[in-house]
């Protein structure tokens, strides 16, 4: 049924000027406005993800992106030089830097997480 599709994820804003500025200027993504004044941001992948503005915008309690990459450590570094904040978890699961390494890789890989203007959980995590 829907193997001809082309499915696309998306999640609310509740500032689109925010999200454009944080998606292309700090995260380096390829962000379009569309016709409904929404953002399309393209990744590397082809696929594309729909951000729109809601003027209730409740941030999500989950991790809405996650971004794979090769050096979590490296990531963060590059992430707190341009301002973002990825302390966003206390308790012993995080370093001072907000980076889990599980001891048991079974647990899952090296992860930090961090937010974006509207307070939506992202992640980089190695992959």
């Amino acid at each position: 049924m829907f193997e001809s599709t082309h499915a696309f994820s998306g999640f609310s804003v509740d500032d689109i000027d925010a999200a454009r500025t944080f998606y292309r200027d700090t995260l380096g993504l390829r962000v379009e406005d569309n016709a409904m004044g929404f953002l399309n941001i393209h990744l590397a992948t082809g696929g594309t993800i729909l951000v729109y503005p809601k003027a209730d915008h409740v941030p999500a309690t989950y991790t809405i992106l996650n971004f794979p990459v090769d050096d979590v450590d490296k990531a963060v570094d590059e992430l707190n030089a341009r301002g973002v904040k990825t302390k966003i978890y206390d308790g012993e699961f995080t370093d001072e830097r907000g980076i889990a390494r599980p001891a048991d890789p079974s647990w899952g890989p090296v992860i930090c997480w961090f937010t974006d203007p509207a307070g939506n959980v992202l992640s980089v995590l190695e992959s």
